[in-house]
Formats: C-alpha cells, structure tokens, sequence
C-alpha cells in the first residue's frame, strides 16, 4: 500500500487517504490552483480529493509529447507485428465484456487493436448480467429523477458531475447498442419494455428478458469477430502492465500475458492500454461473478502504481440462489452462484423469511425497492437473528404468462432443480456482487499513468459512490468505453511504437524447471490457501463489520500470505515465475489488502460499509478513500511486478 499518512478520523491508517477537498458533493476542484508548483487544470473528478495526491504525484494528467519523451522508431501499425513471442498494436484491451468490446469497435476505426481476454470471449461479467440498462427513455422520466435516485442509493458519495454525464449520454448509448444489433424487449405499444428495480423511482430498465447481458455481449462480440481491425486473443491472461518511469510520471508500454492453452507468455506492446477487466467477485467464497473475476485488472493496476479509490464498497446482491433450498440440490458445488435479478423484487417480489413473515416493511419505508445495501443487511439480519440459511423471495402471486415471459432463464434454472418459480417461492441469499471502488479514472477514462485507460467494474469513476444503483453498470461501462476513444486516439497520435521496447522488461517464465511433482504440490496449497482467504473475507469482511474483526483479518491474511509465499520460494518458486492459479492467487491477496485497508480507514457507516463500531452515517467524513502509489522495496509478491525495468 502507500506510504503516504492517511486520515481517518485522527487516526493513522496505512495505505490509504481519507482525503478532503471542496465539498465533495460538487465539482470539486478548483482550476488553476498551485500545489508546489504544480498547476492543475480541473480534468475530472479524480482532482476533487487530491491535495495529496497533487503533494505526491506532480503532473498527474501531463500526456508525454514526442518532444519530451525518449525518441522512439516511428512505426505504423496497419495489422499487429510478430516478433516471437511479442506482438505490437496501436491498442491493447484487457477484457472481453461491455466495456472492452464497445471501445475496441471505436478505436479499430483509427488503428490495430487487441482485444485480450482471459477465457472465452463471451465469459464476463456482463453475460452474466440479467436486469438491464438503466436509461432515460420514457417521457415521464427524467435525468434529474435517474440522478436524484443514483445519489440517494451511491449515500450520497457520488460525483455530481460525473453522474449528470452519465444520465445524460445513456440514452445514446442504447440507442447505438441497438443499431449494432442488440435486441431488447418491446412492449405492446411497439416502444422498448422498460422494467422498473430497487432504487428506482421510474421505469427505465431497457432489458431482453433476464438475459440482458448475454444479448448485449452476443451483439458486441459478432461486431468485434467482423472487424478486420480487431484480433481477440483468447485465453491470455493478463499478468502484468509493462511500465516506465518518466521523472515523476508512470507511462504504460503494454501488458504481459500467459496462454493458458499453450503456456506460453505474450508480450504485447501497445500505445494505448484500456483496462476492461471486471470485478474481484472471487475474495469471497460465494460470488455471481464468472470464475475470471479474480481482481486481476485492479491489482495489475496497483503494481502499475495507479491511484486505487474506494475499494471498501463491496456490493453484495441481496437474492442469489440459495442452492440449500432447493428441492433437488445440484449435484456439484456452483464455481458461481446464481444471480436472482432485482428485477424480479422490482415486479412486485416479496421477501419473507421460513416463517413466511414479510420483513423488509420492518427495516425500510421502501421495503423490497430498498437499494440493494439496504436489502442485503435485512436479509443478513434476519439469517442472524433466526439462525437460518436463506430467506424467500415470491413472486408466484403473478400471473404465470408474466413470469416466464419476464424471467425465463430464472424460471428455467430453478425448474432443473423441482422448484416452479410460478408456484413456489425462491429461496435467496446474499452474495458477492460488484466493486463500486477500483482504479480512479476521470470523465475520460483517464488514469494518473499514461497510456491506461479504464472502464468497467474495474474502474472507480465516482458515479457509484458508496453504493450502486441496480442496472447503472453497464450503463456506466458504456458511457465510459465512450468516453475514453478520444483521448485515447489523441494519445496514439503522438506516441509511436518503440520496436525494443520488448527487451525492456525482464520476461516472466513458465516454471516448467520445477517439475510436476512440485508444481502439483503448489497448485495444491494454492487451492487450499484461496478457499482460506475466501473464508477470511466472508467471516471478518462481509456485510457487516466490526474494527477488531477487519484488524483480526488484516492479521489473518497477512500471515495466510506470507505462509503461501514460503512455501512457493522454499519449493523453487522465482520472483518471473508465472502461473494461472498462482497469478490468480497473488492478485486474490492484493485486492483483499485494498478492501481491508480502505475499511479499517473509513470511521462511519456509508452505503455498503457497515461497521457496528461506527453505526452512523457522518457528513464529516464525505468523502472517498484512495489507495496512493507506493514503494515495493518491502511489499509482498502479489504487491510487486514481476518484471524489472529499465528508466526513461
């Protein structure tokens, strides 16, 4: 984490910033202001709580010009160039979901892009998004009321501006889904069907049935597969930015990669890196993310030395199956639960506990439209205080025809297992869900390291804030792939490809030497030392927390993490070496520490930060919490690069 002081209420944290500005519910910067001699131009809301950020990180934006950088070969990059094991293009993607395939269909117009991906293309998160995108598009709606609700649900801790920007621009944004080809339902009036979820005070979730992500993935990936300009790189994953400094600045050259098919590791060299990775579902035991969501974009990230912000937001979606009541339980364990939409409350889902007492009226005027913050402590409390393992959630008083038309998947799934979700009530539990921190970007996607941009999950932009308004994501991923194609493009324009840029870093390898004996051993141990961690973050950092408990994890998995680093060095494991499940591990470790951190900093209750020894929400401490660039000279293996490299 950072060495720089952190403030929390008078105390020292470290590694994170409790940082205070203007008030935080406005624009938050003021252009021109001087900062040991630094002037900082208002960019975005990244500025809003940097006056240490500005002490620590001079020219935090200054884009490098070929006047001041080190003169590189100019190359144009028609189609990617091959040099063994390196592959060179004007732009990298990491990520196949929403946000990485919407901006790689921009960008493909102005150079060669790659699009990397950690499984198959179509495994993100956004598959496995059901609800819907959340836009103004209905006469009685308005941007001010989409606002007004995505502030009351954020608590109040969302960016102003950046959450007008994206009520604002979204309905373009669906429009241009729709003529790439997405497919959304329609009423009977022939206007696009809009649902209504938690949160919300309008209809306004465009959706195709219950399975809005998948069609939205399936329009974009036939896009990209079509595009000449685009090659997707299947089941690479990601394993670490290649960067430099410049002075005081860090600039991105590319990213490492590993074949997990072949085993091989790619090195891509890029002008421009967009970051579309998604969540880190996966620090917890049950999660709705897809497998891939191990935290590897925001850990990537942090060993970049890129600015972390708000990390202790986890979003835990109140109703995920709960497989323990269903009448035929699967005969595996799920790698991921099964997500119940909001959706299904927004049409008129009830809540009870196995008593089939309606609860939610008992914690909120809103009752099942709460936000999700909201819902999941109720269910959490009700599990607590009746010792049980799940709660219900029905919508059988609906008519059938409805139901399977809305939700046709839920129904499906529910019905393999003996429960007819036309009949019986679901049974739903808490789970794992979405980052609302992650990497700060500003309005344009833009990082304090030059050349990375990012969207997505993996992104901290400000318009969630402490909490996150059902079926904002992908709108927010859009808006934001967007957003970043410009700069982006500006920033090709003066960068040229540097053809040695390759042997600048130190190339991970396979650790083949070690054998399969000893690599079984360690895959072994990584499994065990995973669900470990996993458990840890359940028991002390769930959904309701305490500061002993998250200082007894901070504990926990510091010693869990130093354990596993022992045995992997005393069993030949080396600083390049590089494996999937071990890579996995390393980031699973870093994106634990960024949560507990930025927990152990925040001295209130916001949003889905609940702590029993700060119940209530402060107005004094309104502001986010950012995770500063450090020195490695001390940090563990998942806090450092594998690489070394040499200085600009």
């Amino acid at each position: 984490m950072a060495a720089s002081i952190a403030y929390a209420g008078g105390h020292l944290q470290y590694g994170v910033n409790f940082c205070k500005g203007q008030s935080y519910k406005q624009a938050v910067w003021v252009p021109g202001v001087t900062f040991n001699g630094c002037l900082h131009r208002e960019l975005s809301w990244s500025f809003g709580v940097s006056k240490f950020l500005q002490i620590h990180r001079c020219n935090l934006f200054r884009f490098p010009t070929n006047k001041k950088s080190k003169s590189f070969r100019k190359f144009t990059t028609s189609a990617y160039l091959r040099d063994g094991s390196t592959k060179y293009f004007d732009f990298a993607v990491i990520g196949s979901g929403v946000a990485g395939l919407r901006y790689a269909l921009e960008v493909a117009q102005h150079g060669s892009v790659a699009v990397i991906t950690k499984a198959e293309p179509h495994e993100s998160s956004t598959n496995y998004a059901q609800g819907g995108v959340s836009a103004v598009l209905c006469p009685s709606d308005s941007i001010e009321s989409h606002m007004r609700d995505t502030i009351v649900a954020g608590a109040y801790l969302c960016d102003e501006e950046t959450v007008k920007i994206v009520c604002t621009e979204g309905p373009d944004r669906i429009r241009e889904l729709i003529a790439i080809g997405a497919s959304f339902d329609h009423g009977e009036d022939g206007n696009l069907h809009l649902a209504r979820e938690g949160g919300h005070s309008h209809h306004r979730i465009v959706h195709a049935a219950d399975m809005t992500g998948r069609e939205i993935e399936r329009a974009l990936l036939e896009a990209v597969i079509n595009d000449p300009n685009i090659s997707v790189f299947k089941h690479h994953f990601a394993i670490d930015l290649l960067t430099s400094q410049d002075g005081l600045d860090t600039v991105c050259h590319g990213v490492d990669a590993l074949n997990t098919e072949t085993q091989e590791v790619v090195r891509f060299i890029s002008k421009v890196i967009l970051l579309a990775s998604g969540g880190a579902g996966h620090i917890y035991p049950s999660t709705t993310n897809p497998l891939v969501a191990t935290g590897d974009g925001m850990a990537m990230a942090h060993r970049a030395q890129a600015v972390i912000s708000n990390m202790e937001f986890v979003q835990f979606h109140p109703t995920a199956l709960a497989d323990e009541g269903l009448p035929i339980k699967p005969k595996r364990t799920r790698e991921n639960a099964f997500l119940i939409t909001e959706a299904v409350r927004g049409d008129g889902g009830i809540l009870y506990n196995l008593s089939m007492e309606r609860f939610m009226p008992l914690y909120d005027e809103r009752a099942e439209l709460a936000p999700r913050d909201v819902v999941a402590r109720s269910i959490d409390d009700q599990l607590k205080k009746r010792n049980e393992k799940y709660v219900l959630l029905d919508i059988s008083h609906k008519p059938r025809e409805k139901i399977l038309s809305h939700f046709p998947n839920i129904a499906n799934e529910c019905l393999l297992h003996g429960l007819d979700i036309t009949r019986q009530p679901i049974p739903v539990v808490p789970a794992a869900h979405y980052m609302c921190g992650g990497v700060r970007a500003g309005l344009q996607g833009e990082t304090n390291v030059h050349g990375l941009y990012v969207a997505g999950e993996v992104a901290c932009t400000g318009l969630h804030g402490a909490n996150r308004l059902a079926s904002n994501s992908l709108l927010e991923a859009l808006v934001f792939a967007r957003r970043a194609v410009l700069p982006s493009i500006d920033h090709m324009k003066i960068s040229s490809l540097d053809l040695r840029a390759s042997n600048l870093w130190t190339r991970p390898v396979v650790p083949k030497s070690l054998g399969s004996d000893v690599m079984h051993k360690i895959l072994r141990t990584t499994k065990e030392v995973r669900k470990e961690l996993q458990s840890v973050m359940w028991k002390y950092v769930g959904i309701v927390r305490s500061t002993s408990r998250l200082q007894e994890a901070e504990q926990k998995i510091g010693e869990l993490e130093a354990k596993w680093e022992t045995y992997l060095f005393e069993h030949g494991w080396q600083q390049t070496m590089v494996a999937l499940e071990a890579c996995e591990m390393r980031n699973l470790f870093c994106c634990a520490k960024l949560v507990l951190s930025s927990a152990l900093a925040r001295h209130e209750s916001r949003g889905l930060h609940y702590t029993i020894d700060f119940p209530y929400l402060e107005e004094s401490k309104r502001f986010p919490t950012v995770i500063f660039p450090s020195s490695h000279t001390t940090s563990t293996w998942s806090s450092r690069q594998l690489h070394q490299h040499s200085t600009c």
